[in-house]
């Protein structure tokens, strides 16, 4: 392990958890996430390695059978993760963001039915906001919750689920206007629901369809879907919470902690690129000399773990931010922003140390260099994040004039 990106502060605990997670990618993701990128294949004996471990518990409470740790060793562990395979820490990252709005917002018979079985692996998540006609404009959804009797009938459809077709449980945002008078804000006429479904593609429940994988140009393997409703059947005790009209918000609360997962993701692949970019640099030779050697590969090696370090350390702040309870949006808008923009600079620059080679699907910084633009969107593209990041600056910096 090399001297860029560590953590100070840890607990004995912490530190052995991260290591032993970065011990599994360094023997189980590593040597085969490559071929398998390649092949577009779902790492099964990957994920039963991670639950294994325990990872798919790694927030959830211990009274639900989880190992009710913080969300700094949870990113800690998401960075490794990324370092061998950035889709593999995607399909814990949905799951991770519904089982942590269960804990947060779920009322105590939801949190008592699905938290053990999520912190053993067994229900996995998936969480599902946007739709085909939007993007980051969430407020717009058009998918709909009408209640008809104890249950809700659902209909619209959805886009961009991560883990669409494994998940056994997707957390889905849909417009309930029972009881709001009409003009009220967009955002307090929204409901989550917990939907249960079977894995797999088509019609996994009456009223429900996953019509199959969106072929992607990379962030391959994990199955990214469309999800329609179409007169879905939930019963109203699977309102998130228990009450209509808290969507948004929980919603929003789950995906602030998904940013610093996104930001643990670029810290991790950007950690990769640098490792391939610093060893190439070291073993390939021009004019006489291992290109190391040259001013020009030094000044880039030099700024890529510059920003390597930058990122890391922003991502641990926000992380331990929202571990103490505050309001980190601003924190975590500009770690999952500087992560992700210095994580596809980083990639870049270990391509061009590649030359050639890095164009080859032989060698790693090829998948890297696919996979590194999906951050740049996820959880909220980087435009986005400088929205959130001036608003909240704005608030902080108010003028006294």
């Amino acid at each position: 392990m090399g001297r860029l990106a560590q953590t100070e502060g840890l607990t004995d605990i912490q530190r052995e958890i991260v290591s032993t997670v970065r011990g599994f990618v360094d023997k189980e993701i590593i040597p085969v996430a490559t071929e398998l990128e390649h092949r577009d294949e779902y790492p099964t004996e990957i994920v039963e390695g991670l639950k294994e471990l325990g990872v798919f518990g790694l927030m959830i409470p211990e009274e639900y059978g989880g190992l009710g740790e913080s969300l700094l060793t949870y990113a800690l562990c998401v960075e490794e993760i990324a370092r061998g395979w950035m889709s593999v820490s995607g399909i814990i990252n949905t799951h991770f963001i519904v089982a942590y709005m269960l804990k947060q917002h779920g009322t105590q018979e939801q949190k008592d039915h699905f938290l053990p079985r999520m912190a053993a692996g067994e229900v996995r998540g998936a969480f599902s906001m946007s739709e085909p006609g939007l993007g980051s404009d969430v407020s717009a959804i058009t998918s709909k919750g009408v209640r008809d009797g104890d249950d809700f009938l659902l209909t619209g459809q959805k886009m961009w689920l991560t883990n669409g077709g494994t998940s056994t449980l997707v957390a889905v945002l849909c417009r309930t206007d029972e009881g709001h008078p009409e003009g009220t804000a967009p955002h307090k006429s929204m409901t989550t629901f917990l939907v249960e479904k079977e894995p797999g593609f088509g019609e996994v429940r009456p009223g429900l369809t996953i019509p199959g994988k969106i072929d992607k140009m990379g962030y391959k393997g994990v199955d990214t879907t469309e999800l329609i409703m179409d007169g879905l059947r939930i019963p109203g005790d699977r309102v998130l919470g228990g009450t209509t009209g808290r969507g948004f918000y929980q919603m929003m609360d789950g995906v602030e902690v998904g940013r610093v997962n996104v930001a643990a993701r670029g810290c991790g692949v950007a950690q990769r690129a640098f490792e391939l970019g610093v060893d190439y640099a070291q073993q390939r030779h021009t004019f006489g000399k291992p290109i190391a050697h040259h001013q020009a590969i030094q000044f880039k090696l030099a700024e890529m773990a510059t920003k390597v370090e930058a990122a890391h350390a922003m991502m641990v702040r926000a992380a331990r931010k929202k571990d103490t309870g505050e309001r980190n949006d601003l924190e975590a808008g500009m770690a999952k922003y500087l992560a992700s923009e210095y994580c596809k600079e980083v990639v870049e620059d270990a391509f061009r140390i590649h030359g050639g080679y890095g164009f080859s699907k032989e060698y790693e910084i090829e998948r890297l260099y696919r996979e590194a633009p999906m951050l740049l969107i996820g959880e909220g593209t980087a435009e986005i994040q400088k929205m959130i990041i001036g608003r909240r600056l704005l608030e902080e910096y108010r003028s006294q004039g």
